[in-house]
């Protein structure tokens, strides 16, 4: 029988789904854009937070929202008017990984079953920044089970105009042996970026499936041909499915040992700018997607 704890720290709080007969849980950081901190599934743990590097760096599980990647020196043009961002990322010079990765989201509501539990958590933005002054509302459905795990994100635009935004999320997957882990996925071009990682084009990508990762480093983005994305380890094997036919992936492997961040996106680098994956919500409207990962334990 699956469980759901609340659980209070000095600076945040966490929501914490578990089933401790099978050694399934997941743990949800409410202060830190409602993150998922940590996946175990029947005692194999599948995602990890990256301790102790520190969050406000690595983005751990973030959702990227309202844009997924950069935006080269934080600026862009829409609709006619010129918009400034913070750039949170100063070496570089640009503003990264949206607006909702260091919010405080809500529980609206939980509901737990014998052989599941999902919650719903919302963020909502009525005094927008001037950078991005949109007024929205960002919903979170995490579903577990001892096989799966699905995100279903679902933006509402509240103002009287188009919202323009792209979505990701940044889960970092663990892995005992990263070197012996390979990783699959349908894809016929990349995105060329310059030395500050924003986007400048596309390139050929042809490399044989599935990708040793043996003595290999990444912090690439690709245009899926399609929406799946496979990855096989010493202790389990999963397949992560987007729902939204236009997909495109990053991967990133951090200066910690065994972890690679396999982040579905819909947009890439800088679209803000060159408009690959950009979407359009009008007033009133409502946009969804949903991933989910499903997980066999060898």
């Amino acid at each position: 029988m699956f469980k759901i704890k609340n659980i209070h720290e000095k600076d945040n709080n966490i929501i914490e789904i578990i089933d401790s007969i099978s050694g399934t849980s997941a743990k949800i950081k409410l202060s830190y854009g409602a993150s998922l901190d940590e996946l175990t599934i029947r005692n194999t743990k599948v995602i990890t937070n990256l301790y102790p590097l520190d969050y406000k760096k690595t983005y751990p599980s973030s959702i990227l929202f309202p844009f997924a990647n950069r935006v080269k020196d934080g600026k862009y043009n829409f609709n006619g008017s010129n918009y400034s961002l913070k750039c949170n990322e100063k070496k570089l010079n640009n503003a990264i990984h949206g607006l909702v990765y260091n919010k405080t989201f809500v529980l609206e509501e939980a509901k737990k079953f014998e052989n599941h539990a999902e919650i719903k958590l919302y963020y909502e933005e009525l005094n927008p920044p001037i950078g991005y002054p949109f007024k929205f509302r960002i919903v979170l459905i995490y579903k577990l089970s001892n096989e799966f795990l699905s995100l279903k994100i679902k933006v509402i635009n509240l103002d009287d105009k188009k919202l323009p935004f792209t979505v990701g999320w940044h889960p970092y997957f663990n892995s005992v042996d990263l070197e012996s882990s390979e990783i699959q996925f349908s894809c016929a071009k990349k995105i060329k970026c310059n030395k500050n990682n924003i986007s400048v084009g596309s390139e050929r990508f042809d490399s044989k499936m599935p990708l040793s990762l043996r003595k290999r480093t990444f912090d690439d983005a690709f245009i899926l041909e399609h929406p799946e994305v496979k990855f096989f380890t010493p202790e389990y094997d999963l397949v992560l499915n987007s729902s939204e036919k236009e997909s495109f992936l990053q991967l990133y492997t951090p200066t910690i040992n065994n972890a690679i961040a396999i982040e579905p996106m819909t947009g890439v680098s800088d679209s803000f700018n060159n408009k690959i994956g950009l979407k359009e919500l009008s007033p009133d409207q409502c946009y969804e997607i949903e991933w989910q990962i499903n997980i066999k334990i060898e």
